[in-house]
């Protein structure tokens, strides 16, 4: 033990240094003002460049120094060069880098990934600016201030601008804060990039995006699969099922314009380029009042940034498609921004292409599934997909902003058909054109006002020479639609915010269909517009811990004079310091649905064209939904719980894709969900690992078939996926896999016909394929080339197993024999993929 005196000692030395500490901070000068008090004292002169000095600030040396030891002092201290020029003249000189901008990079410590939006000021001055995507930062000034950077999920950093003057712009570590009561719930959900936030939604940023087995890039679509509660009962991005709903069901919006393709390669690719968004909003439940048609999910893309970033770009490429990216800053102010992606599919076949073809043409036309068991034919298929996108940002005065967006998607499939005797052609072509103007002014630091003229054409054709006789039959399914949306944003005091709006939207749909032997054509076109006035109020307290979002939505059909009112709710409130408690609900309404008239429409592949309700036959379609749910964090663990109800009415048979006794039935009904989500997760340091599980029981009301209640054709009752994953600095291992039950199908009651050559069914969705089992690989690493040059490498492998998963089975009968067979639609094989970014 220490005695006395010794204690005493210490605590000395300790109010010493503690005093040093305190008079060194108090005491500091201006290099200039210090060079000021030498040459007064020592009758000499210095000859320097005021901006190469204005950035330090010094405890000026001790009086009683000889000037040889002042000047040592001064070099050690700055690391300027001072040189004697004569007798009573010396110069200046500062060594470090002048010639670059002062700036920086801001990273999460924990992660090493950038840090965006940042605020990074310069003590005592008006100089005011925010970090971009890649955690980058420019200073217009040059000044001995203290650097200040604040941010709401890092602790607040300070820095000296000497800092900032090396040959490269440093990287600063920024340390993020471990227990926060802020908008965002979780800083990592799932993988790095993506945080789950008070409102409800999962919020997903491609640049800070970490790694999820079976990806090479933040393919928007994939990633959601990932979340508990989104599924695909076939493997697509084209077929999401959020907690038990269809596809069409889902309204997916790019920068404000509706997408009704969101699928490239007939739903295995998502249609928007990864090397493009800048935030993706998920929301399954609780949507804001100015989001409609939707029954189901919300997921919001936006490619926009908060500022005005320097020119970067990027070009990658893997075993199915290459892609560019490149933002070009045109001003302080403004700048352009161009992305596209081709396909390689057209003159290069990949195994990655071999397998994605199978898993697409199986059972279609393309493998000739006619029931005619005897034409014997070959058949080879030309395939390509591209999309592009333009952006405008404007910024204009300190108050206005304009942006103008374009996106264009097409996917395009020729089929040659040929025997000994004859060659047909087929051919099937999806594409998408769409722009958005958006218009936004900060009438002050409370009240802001955003309009937005936004328009988009999806169209889907197709023409089918049947190899076997000479009809060609032509199709085609394409939807307009047009409108604008005003939102007026009035912050009330610090903690209340009302929202108001108006929101007009016309969807007109065509369809048209002509066969030439025998003559038939047929060709409908249906408009419906609509009127939505929208009110929404946020309450949030200062201490973050109370968060509530209450909205109405009043929709007016003039075609059908209804008027519908759609309340929703957001409710977030912390129980205690880990715990909080999740409330969401919502009533929608949809006019717009995916149909299948038959099932080898548009060549089999995409055989849902979009149908315009009527009121009648295709009813307007309407959801309530409700959850509650508890978020608990500690000591790096992350569990949430959800328990949800779910009712969607106004669905149609043709919409649900039924391949049993109601294929040709037409009927309207309901389905209702009752489920629960699950998930935890823990980090160990640079691994982390995450289980969930997700139950959904979810069956259909059509009361005018018989049975009238049974399973849903997308009720998936059991999933649960796991992965792990590795993080260390640039490297990123995934590990993980996923098991679910089978989906419902209805199993024949005979293996023969009746005597209407018909197959006699048992009771719908009687049974259940088998589950599903796959686990999938990724690994990427990136290297630094240059200052401002990075290479990313991407590895995945899906379905690492090889395990043959059935995803879809039905019945037909076999024409040369009259006995009834299966078909069986199976998911992807082991498919590696490689991808190689360079960005600069």
């Amino acid at each position: 033990m220490l005695n006395q005196n010794k204690l005493f000692f210490l605590l000395l030395l300790f109010l010493s240094l503690f005093t040093a500490q305190a008079q060194e901070g108090q005491n500091s000068a201006p290099l200039k003002t210090v060079l000021d008090q030498i040459s007064a004292r020592h009758n000499i002169k210095f000859n320097y460049i005021d901006s190469e000095l204005v950035i330090y600030k010094i405890i000026p040396p001790k009086e009683t120094a000889s000037l040889a030891e002042k000047i040592a002092y001064i070099q050690s201290k700055t690391g300027c060069k001072i040189k004697q020029i004569t007798e009573n003249y010396y110069s200046v000189v500062n060594n470090r880098n002048l010639d670059k901008p002062l700036c920086g990079y801001l990273i999460d410590e924990y992660s090493g990934l950038p840090v965006d939006n940042a605020k990074i000021v310069i003590a005592g001055t008006q100089i005011l600016v925010y970090s971009n995507d890649k955690g980058y930062f420019e200073l217009p000034l040059v000044s001995p201030n203290t650097i200040e950077i604040s941010h709401l999920s890092f602790e607040k950093k300070q820095i000296s601008p000497i800092d900032l003057y090396v040959s490269d712009c440093p990287k600063i570590k920024l340390t993020s804060i471990a227990q926060q009561l802020d908008e965002v719930i979780a800083q990592r959900y799932l993988t790095t990039g993506i945080y789950k936030k008070s409102d409800g939604s999962l919020e997903i940023k491609p640049t800070k995006f970490g790694i999820l087995p079976g990806l090479i890039e933040p393919d928007v679509l994939q990633t959601m699969q990932q979340i508990p509660g989104i599924s695909s009962v076939d493997e697509t991005v084209s077929n999401i099922n959020v907690r038990g709903g269809t596809h069409d069901q889902n309204l997916f919006l790019w920068n404000g314009i509706r997408m009704f393709q969101t699928g490239h390669f007939f739903g295995l690719i998502s249609a928007f380029n990864p090397s493009l968004a800048q935030t993706i909003s998920v929301t399954k439940n609780g949507s804001s009042a100015f989001f409609g048609e939707s029954v189901s999910s919300l997921i919001a893309i936006s490619s926009h940034t908060k500022s005005i970033d320097k020119t970067s770009s990027s070009i990658s490429s893997n075993l199915i498609s290459a892609e560019f990216y490149t933002k070009i800053k045109t001003s302080e102010k403004a700048n352009f921004i161009l992305s596209g992606r081709r396909s390689l599919t057209d003159f290069f076949a990949s195994p990655t292409y071999k397998n994605y073809r199978n898993k697409v043409f199986q059972n279609t036309v393309v493998t000739n599934l006619n029931n005619n068991q005897t034409v014997d034919f070959q058949s080879d298929e030309t395939f390509y997909f591209y999309d592009f996108t333009a952006q405008y940002q404007q910024k204009i005065g300190q108050k206005n902003e304009l942006t103008a967006d374009a996106i264009m998607i097409r996917n395009s499939l020729l089929v040659n058909q040929f025997t000994t005797n004859a060659s047909k052609n087929s051919d099937l072509a999806q594409e998408t054109f769409g722009s958005v103007i958006n218009w936004k002014t900060n009438w002050n630091d409370k009240n802001f006002t955003e309009i937005q003229f936004y328009g988009s054409k999806y169209t889907l054709v197709s023409k089918n020479e049947a190899i076997e006789s000479n009809q060609i039959l032509k199709q085609e399914n394409s939807v307009l639609n047009l409108g604008f949306q005003v939102k007026n944003s009035n912050k009330i005091s610090k903690t209340i915010t009302v929202n108001q709006g108006y929101q007009f939207d016309e969807a007109g749909v065509t369809n048209f269909d002509e066969i030439n032997s025998p003559f038939f054509s047929r060709k409908s076109i249906d408009v419906l517009r609509s009127h939505a006035l929208i009110a929404e109020g946020i309450l949030e307290n200062e201490s973050k811990k109370t968060f509530l979002k209450v909205g109405i939505r009043g929709n007016y059909f003039g075609k059908f004079k209804i008027t519908l009112i759609e309340p929703r709710l957001q409710f977030n409130q912390a129980l205690n310091q880990n715990l909080r408690l999740e409330i969401l609900g919502e009533q929608k309404s949809q006019t717009l649905s995916q149909v299948i008239d038959l099932q080898q429409d548009f060549l089999g592949i995409e055989k849902r064209r979009w149908a315009q309700a009527n009121n009648n036959t295709i009813p307007i379609q309407k959801s309530q939904q409700f959850s509650l749910g508890f978020s608990y964090k500690k000591s790096n663990w992350l569990i949430t719980l959800d328990n949800f109800y779910k009712k969607i009415t106004g669905i149609t048979t043709s919409s649900q894709g039924f391949q049993n006794q109601f294929e040709f039935v037409k009927s309207s009904g309901d389905y209702e969900v009752l489920g629960s989500e699950f998930l935890v997760q823990k980090n160990f340091g640079r691994f982390y690992t995450w289980m969930s599980y997700s139950y959904n029981d979810n069956k259909y009301s059509f009361p005018s078939l018989t049975p009238p209640e049974f399973y849903n054709n997308f009720e998936l009752k059991h999933c649960i996926s796991w992965a792990g994953i590795y993080e260390w600095n640039t490297l990123k291992l995934a590990l993980g896999c996923k098991w679910h039950t089978g989906k419902p199908i209805t199993t024949p009651a005979s293996t023969t016909v009746d005597a209407d050559n018909a197959i006699v069914y048992n009771s719908p969705n009687n049974d259940k394929l088998n589950d599903f089992f796959q686990v999938n690989f990724s690994a990427s690493k990136e290297w630094k080339l240059e200052s401002n040059m990075a290479l990313e490498t991407n590895i995945s492998v899906l379905n690492i197993l090889n395990t043959q998963n059935s995803i879809n089975r039905f019945y037909r009968v076999n024409t040369a024999n009259n006995t009834v067979e299966s078909v069986n639609t199976y998911a992807l094989d082991l498919t590696p993929n490689v991808n190689v970014k360079l960005r600069f």
